[in-house]
């Protein structure tokens, strides 16, 4: 592993974020942001691959792995997500950064990217975009708000204990609802997404998050258009072959919002914009670290070389 690894918890106003750092504190910061319900142990595979000569900080969100829960009665808003890393970047004394994100992380960096643009140096997308586009979801929005607001209801009113079962119960309903996890990657996320009970192990994140369109923000694309002219930084966008496309969401095998996604960073930002697709699966960076890690070292040098053979 590289450097040494510690543990921080940072106070806000509900408790506190939780989150691991990696080298010195003095090196170039790098914020890596983990997937909707996933936690900073995302990154343990991909950071030791990484350039030595920065100090990456990995948190975890609100309501995920070891950061406290939001108050009762308070919402799990996207924009709240994005006001963590500044609050983050507030309690290290950040200035300027670089921000890693895979997957639903990758949605709350953009959004920060392009509201606080001065501040980012660098935007790493892992199987990810700046904001989640509409595509399908405009007829559903209001669904999905009621939806997303009943369910915190019955979460807040059932009163239950979080569930409390063996490891490999544990392990085996965690890789039926996250396919692309293999069963290491699967064991190491929940290490730390679960705490100990006398008779086995529970989740230790947030049920009101469970639903994660109650946690996006959709755009429509000339929004997504209009916001990303806001941004400064230069991005990288790392596509997995099998990724985002058959995660969860019914339309994830349609490929053309992606391409969209793509080309409009392009024609924003030029050559402010490199875009890369990897043979792989939405968790290449923890299954196959080594795939991207080399890019990704490259873009944070901003080495114009060409990246490591895949």
């Amino acid at each position: 592993m590289m450097g040494l690894i510690s543990e921080l918890k940072l106070a806000v106003p509900w408790g506190h974020i939780a989150a691991k750092a990696w080298g010195s504190h003095q090196a170039a910061p790098v914020l890596c942001l983990h997937g909707w319900l996933d936690n900073a142990n995302s990154f343990d595979r991909l950071i030791p691959l990484l350039p030595k000569d920065f100090y990456y900080v990995a948190m975890d969100f609100g309501g995920h792995g070891l950061s406290s829960h939001y108050s009762p009665g308070f919402p799990y808003y996207h924009q709240n997500f994005v006001s963590e890393v500044r609050r983050v970047a507030a309690a290290l004394k950040w200035n300027r950064f670089s921000l890693l994100g895979h997957s639903f992380g990758g949605t709350v960096g953009g959004m920060f990217s392009c509201i606080f643009p001065e501040m980012v140096d660098k935007l790493i997308l892992l199987d990810s975009s700046p904001f989640a586009l509409d595509t399908n979801e405009m007829d559903n929005l209001l669904t999905y708000k009621r939806r997303a607001m009943e369910h915190v209801l019955q979460v807040e009113a059932s009163g239950k204990a979080a569930r409390v079962v063996s490891p490999e119960e544990m392990l085996q309903g965690f890789l039926k609802n996250n396919s692309h996890v293999g069963e290491a990657c699967g064991k190491h996320l929940l290490r730390r997404g679960t705490a100990q009970a006398a008779t086995g192990v529970w989740l230790n994140r947030d049920r009101r998050i469970t639903w994660l369109e109650y946690c996006l923000d959709f755009v429509s694309r000339e929004l997504f258009v209009h916001y990303i002219k806001n941004l400064q930084a230069h991005v990288l966008l790392i596509k997995a072959t099998e990724g985002y496309y058959a995660v969860r969401r019914e339309n994830d095998g349609n490929r053309e919002p992606m391409m969209f996604v793509s080309s409009s960073l392009k024609s924003v930002l030029k050559e402010r914009f490199q875009y890369l697709e990897v043979p792989g699966n939405h968790y290449i960076h923890m299954n196959q670290p080594q795939q991207v890690a080399g890019v990704i070292s490259s873009f944070l040098q901003n080495k114009k070389g060409t990246p490591d053979p895949l």
